[in-house]
């Protein structure tokens, strides 16, 4: 839910912006539809012109004339607007524009008057302007203008005219902002659940959001996810466990007869009655069967890590000794010498402290050492240290042997579970024993790392993070 604070500032940064644009328009378009209106000043202009341009002449006639270049004669003809001259001593008329309507009265009392002044007169709009002798009246087409009769304002109205206009700007602004924060709230209280629902589906829990509101498809689009999840969920771990159950009687079942096949070949080998090679084809028996009985152990034990069905029996404990012991194991069992271990620390580094379970981690090492050893059966230098850098406690185990090429590298990091085998059938490149060092490191919290090793050979690093040094 924390992204909603954040949607809740960007809806409120787009209304603000949304009434600043709508009232800044609002200005615009008032200006520009008002804009001919105050050119004219509603015909109240042109009457006045008119009245300037009305002269007597030398015989005593009127004439319209112009006023600063203009042809008022011309301007009323083209707008389709009438004037007239009412005498200011008898109220007739005295002057009339061409084509003035027939039903425009010549003669005129002080009601008449007073009436268009400020209306209308036989429902033509007019305007009035005083005139040297009498009162110019324009009539304007009946389309024109809309005029208001009774145009009186309280004076205390346009005098708090500015106050007013802001206090109906802030009414309407809180109104818009009340009503913004009710749908936003009620929006926000549908989209709070499916928000959290979205957010906790990766997280493995049920999910559940009530199907109503705006959002109700949604909803029930994540309650279906949700549902069907779960239930992928339950058939995986059925499957898992089955699978897990699949390895571990399996492993059961074999290590019966081949007990028996290992018990036979070594009586066959330490048998005086058979000859040289079939004292070797013993051995190759007794050495296949260990090997078959390793490999059935490491499966077992990757199933148990992988379905984390194996207890970790973990404890504060100093790393150094756990690997130098596991090392020296391994010396003591090369009677040929053919895999001599050098054992690299920095003497600055009398500790390093981590969570460990002591027989996975030496399982893990052990692995290292026999998949170098295999890989090189000519022999090899093994070269084993521990160090430590930025909270993490790393064991390196490195041998200067035929090393790795660069596609089988990258194959090897790349691949899940290490299956490398090479061209013959004499076994795995790399198989369950780096899975299940990697599944140690990773049960610790840590990593398995893979690369060229300085000395031309392998390298393989185990990062786990270390609580003290």
């Amino acid at each position: 839910m924390k992204s909603i604070p954040k949607l809740i500032r960007r809806f409120f940064s787009v209304l603000l912006i949304s009434l600043f644009l709508i009232l800044f328009l609002n200005f615009a378009l008032l200006y520009l539809v008002t804009a001919r209106s105050r050119a004219n000043a509603g015909g109240w202009d042109m009457a006045d012109k008119v009245s300037a341009a009305l002269i007597k002449n030398e015989n005593g006639q009127y004439i319209l004339g112009t006023n600063k270049g203009q042809d008022m004669g011309q301007i009323l003809k083209t707008g389709n607007t009438w004037a007239i001259l009412i005498d200011k001593n008898n109220l007739e008329v005295t002057w009339h524009s061409e084509d003035l309507p027939s039903e425009i009265p010549l003669k005129y009392d002080i009601n008449m008057i007073s009436f268009l002044s400020r209306a209308y007169l036989k429902d033509y709009p007019t305007t009035t302007s005083n005139h040297s002798d009498g009162l110019i009246v324009l009539g304007f087409p009946k389309d024109r203008y809309w005029k208001h009769i009774y145009n009186t304002f309280d004076y205390q109205i346009i005098a708090n005219a500015p106050k007013l206009f802001w206090l109906f700007l802030t009414v309407n602004l809180f109104l818009i902002l009340f009503i913004y924060l009710t749908v936003t709230t009620k929006l926000l209280k549908t989209l709070g659940p499916i928000v959290d629902g979205i957010q906790t589906l990766p997280d493995g829990q049920e999910v559940y959001i009530k199907e109503i509101g705006l959002f109700s498809e949604i909803a029930q689009a994540i309650n279906r996810t949700s549902e069907k999840l779960r239930t992928q969920e339950r058939k995986l771990r059925k499957q898992e466990q089955a699978r897990a159950n699949w390895i571990a009687g399996v492993s059961h079942d074999i290590r019966t007869p081949l007990s028996m096949i290992m018990g036979y070949a070594g009586q066959l080998e330490d048998s005086p009655t058979l000859n040289q090679e079939q004292h070797e084809k013993a051995a190759v028996i007794q050495q296949q069967s260990i090997r078959m009985k390793n490999l059935i152990n490491d499966l077992n034990l990757a199933s148990k890590l992988e379905y984390n069905m194996q207890p970790l029996h973990t404890e504060l404990s100093d790393i150094i000794p756990i690997i130098r012991q596991t090392v020296v194991d391994f010396m003591n069992l090369d009677v040929e010498n053919k895999f001599p271990i050098d054992w690299e620390i920095d003497e600055s580094l009398t500790m390093c402290m981590a969570l460990a379970d002591k027989e996975l981690l030496k399982r893990a090492v052990s692995n290292l050492i026999i998949n170098a050893q295999v890989h090189n059966p000519q022999g090899c230098i093994l070269h084993i240290s521990v160090i430590y850098q930025d909270e993490i406690c790393s064991i390196l185990v490195e041998d200067d042997g035929i090393g790795i090429s660069e596609e089988q590298l990258l194959a090897l990091k790349n691949t899940p579970h290490y299956m490398l085998c090479d061209s013959n059938t004499n076994g795995q490149r790399h198989g369950l024993g780096l899975m299940i060092v990697r599944q140690i490191a990773q049960a610790h919290g840590g990593t398995l790392e893979f690369d060229h090793g300085k000395n031309g050979g392998f390298l393989a690093v185990i990062r786990i993070p270390a609580f003290l040094s």
